[in-house]
């Protein structure tokens, strides 16, 4: 069982570069040790190299430290995980009457509030972004009836961290460091451009390794995706939800499966709160990933084992990364085989794509799904600031089955899933990227 950090930084080197990453930051917590080790540059433009201790954009996995401050809130009895959001944020609306008057923080916390949910709306710099944000709500459809069914969405994440704001007193990001940061001894965790500008910090890169021109989200998504941290405090937080007392009396809560995921071959089988949920090996696996603007992070935990692991990149094939480091990370120290991902079949499955085909969109996406030459295409086009922020995809489609399919861009090594559902007494949805698209036409 090897946690020799040399030979995982010659590991880490490799693997970057054979998955075109230009920097990565690797930690992990075995044995009752934190190995770190880093590799390539923060910037391609400036060579400047990457350290352990440089800050890298976690992206979504913020999502679980804000369930996190949520859930102390919960645990001291200021408010439950059923109470309608309405009750303590009486601002709070969304275009259907109804789902505004139902939808709570359990919804929130397990993206099943169905609000069309990828609002990326800068509201401006202020202490009072989020309130700003949570008032724009108002205009926000609903992809499905509340607690219907699963859909990843970063909207219903502000709103939980305008929730803190408001029974806390402290804007998210001060609530964040008070009660999180500061408690763990997080000295590399921060949110805010002036403070990360402190220390070495990563900017993303395109797939052929340029500098993209947009280095951050904007603040008022903040609880959905602002952290930017080194990959030894990610972990350090990894822990705590290992450790009953260390933030939370029982972070074994947020484990607990709350919702089965029609999609579950790109990133669990089920939903916590905050975190995705799987198996792998015949080991519960723990995880949250998160993507900016060409930088790419992952968390995953083993709470049977104790092995908490953080991969930080800015930039390159993340996903083939990733994977490549979890099997062998977990190969050596714990005999583990990480499964393959999905792959197309080796003969053709014969599938009648007409009922397939149509107009599937939400806020910030729309994707249109043709039949070209006896498959599938799916053409992905970002809608409003995610047209700044995301680049079109074009896929060609290979069924595994009568629902599910898979396509990957040129070069890539890992095939994306994708997944059509006909519900019997209402629309069809297309699971993709961990979304439930409803089809519009």
């Amino acid at each position: 069982m090897r946690a020799d950090i040399e030979h995982w930084a010659d590991r880490l080197a490799a693997l970057a570069a054979d998955s075109r990453v230009p920097g990565a930051s690797l930690a992990f917590w075995y044995e009752g040790e934190t190995h770190a080790c880093a590799t390539g540059v923060l910037n391609t433009a400036t060579g400047a190299a990457a350290r352990t201790d440089s800050l890298f954009q976690i992206g979504s996995v913020t999502k679980v430290w804000t369930a996190t401050q949520l859930m102390l809130l919960v645990e001291e009895g200021r408010l439950t995980l059923d109470t309608p959001v309405a009750e303590v944020l009486p601002e709070f609306r969304v275009r259907d009457p109804g789902a505004t008057a139902a939808i709570t923080p359990r919804h929130l916390l397990t993206h099943t509030s169905g609000i069309d949910g990828d609002l990326f709306l800068d509201t401006g710099r202020g202490d009072d972004c989020l309130r700003r944000y949570v008032e724009a709500c108002a205009e926000l459809e609903q992809t499905f009836p509340v607690g219907d069914a699963h859909s990843y969405g970063n909207s219903g994440f502000v709103i939980a961290g305008r929730l803190v704001e408001r029974l806390t007193g402290r804007v998210w990001d001060q609530d964040l460091r008070e009660r999180i940061c500061e408690p763990l001894g997080l000295t590399h965790t921060w949110t805010l451009p002036e403070d990360v500008l402190r220390f070495g910090a990563a900017v993303g890169h395109d797939e052929h390794g340029a500098v993209v021109e947009r280095w951050s989200l904007p603040r008022s998504v903040g609880p959905a995706g602002l952290i930017c941290a080194r990959a030894a405090d990610v972990v350090a937080f990894g822990r705590a939800h290992l450790t009953p007392g260390a933030l939370l009396a029982d972070p074994a809560a947020l484990r607990r499966p709350q919702v089965d995921l029609v999609n579950p071959h790109t990133g669990g089988r089920q939903w916590g709160i905050g975190w995705s949920l799987d198996e792998w090996d015949g080991h519960r696996v723990v995880s949250h990933t998160g993507d900016t603007i060409g930088q790419h992070a992952v968390l995953w935990m083993l709470p049977e084992l104790g092995t908490v692991i953080a991969a930080l990149v800015n930039g390159g094939r993340s996903v083939e990364f990733q994977h490549r480091l979890a099997a062998e990370l977990l190969r050596e120290l714990h005999a583990i085989e990480v499964p393959a991902p999905l792959a197309p079949p080796e003969r053709p499955v014969e599938v009648d794509l007409d009922p397939l085909t149509g107009v599937y969109e939400r806020a910030g996406s729309r994707i249109q799904v043709t039949a070209h030459q006896g498959r599938l295409r799916l053409r992905t086009e970002p809608t409003g600031l995610l047209a700044g922020l995301a680049r079109p995809r074009t896929l060609d489609l290979v069924a595994v089955d009568a629902t599910t399919f898979l396509g990957r861009d040129e070069g890539e090594a890992v095939w994306d899933a994708v997944v059509f559902e006909r519900r019997p007494d209402g629309p069809a949805y297309l699971h993709y990227s961990g979304r439930a698209t409803p089809r519009t036409g």
